[in-house]
């Protein structure tokens, strides 16, 4: 098995432009490595530099101890998993397991037996004699992960597998794609989009914008901890509500103040959050007394039950109801605050409906701040 070590790896085309820039990364034998980011963030060049489909313009790549810069995609040891499945439609499920290693003189027996050991882990044996457009999505998706397995490689590259399957089936592959890992202990980077897919499987998740990487961790401290606003944003479903505020400091205790502007017909509505002392780093908020931040509570940390907003001693807000989702097991209130939009994600039992004017009040436990010129983050 085998670490990676991407060393100041750049990815540049003719034209001057730039896909990845700077990329450094050290990956441990048998982790599980997710590359995520928006359509365009340079996730995909990098899995194919690691591949070898695509050449490495500055930086060096080491796959274990070796520089694989200069070596052939089919001598680096790696398989990689297509978003297309790229079967061979005129094969069985049997002989597009065992292309790769009949290219490579492995012995009959020796083929038969890893195919049938690798079709009997994804639970494809009985489709072995098929050919692909006799298979759903998903049973294509496990016919081209069995075909990776059968190599038996250092290193495993999956770009963005999934995303051509339903929900359901989406989900289900989410788990055998980890199980599969823990299986066969081998190192796994994952290119996706979707950040349930990186939050839920990955060890730690790259997270990655404009050919950048903006911040690698687990996806616990990526969602508690975010280095900037954009990765804030981007981990999270609904994404986190971002809210355009003034911090001010009074008797040494810290708050934001947000909310609308005096107009000619109306007067002005602001609202404050006392921030929690033990969360106030003086020597960094202190720089930005009374001026302009910009504030993030997800929508988790938005309460609408009678009980918490009567307990609460700060950051309660009058909303309107704009929309509701019931999503079964909780219920999502769109709401407008002095015309500012709001996600709140509440108990399903909540009873506000389109419409209402309701209080809620946001945690101030969970309060995010940003800086406003630079979307750095000040306070997590």
């Amino acid at each position: 098995m085998a670490s990676l070590s991407l060393r100041s790896i750049y990815k540049k085309y003719p034209g001057g432009v730039v896909a990845v820039s700077d990329f450094n990364l050290e990956i441990r034998d048998k982790e599980f490595i997710i590359l995520v980011g928006p359509s365009g963030c340079g996730k995909s060049t990098t899995l194919r530099m690691i591949a070898g489909l695509e050449e490495i313009s500055e930086g060096e790549l080491y796959i274990g101890d070796r520089l694989v810069n200069d070596i052939a995609p089919k001598d680096r040891d790696i398989a990689m998993v297509f978003q297309n499945y790229a079967l061979y439609p005129h094969m069985t499920v049997f002989e597009n397991m065992a292309f790769g290693l009949k290219l490579r003189k492995v012995p009959k027996d020796e083929i038969a037996r890893k195919v049938e050991e690798a079709a009997r882990i994804l639970d494809i044996s009985h489709l072995l004699d098929r050919k692909p457009k006799a298979l759903s999505g998903g049973q294509r998706q496990r016919v081209a992960l069995g075909r990776a397995i059968v190599r038996e490689p250092q290193v495993f590259l999956l770009d963005e597998p999934l995303s051509n399957l339903d929900a359901k089936l989406r989900a289900q592959m989410r788990t055998e794609i980890s199980k599969l890992h823990q299986k066969l202990g081998t190192t796994f980077i994952y290119v996706t989009h979707d950040q349930t897919e990186a939050m839920t499987m990955g060890d730690r998740i790259v997270v990655m914008k404009d050919g950048y990487m903006q911040q690698v961790d687990t996806p616990q401290n990526l969602y508690d901890r975010p280095v900037n606003q954009f990765v804030a944003g981007f981990m999270g479903s609904p994404q986190m509500n971002f809210v355009d505020a003034i911090l001010y400091c009074e008797n040494g205790s810290y708050y934001v103040d947000f909310g609308s502007e005096a107009t000619k017909t109306s007067q002005a509505v602001r609202y404050q959050v006392v921030l929690p002392a033990d969360k106030c780093d003086d020597a960094v908020l202190s720089k930005y007394v009374d001026k302009e931040v910009i504030i993030g509570i997800r929508p988790e940390d938005i309460y609408d039950d009678p009980a918490y907003i009567e307990k609460a001693t700060t950051g309660v807000i009058d909303c309107t109801v704009d929309i509701t989702e019931l999503m079964g097991a909780e219920t999502y209130l769109y709401l407008s605050c002095e015309n500012i939009p709001l996600t709140a994600r509440v108990a399903p039992t909540s009873t506000a409906r389109p419409q209402d004017e309701i209080k809620v009040a946001i945690d101030p436990a969970k309060v995010h701040i940003f800086d406003k010129d630079t979307e750095k983050t000040i306070m997590n």
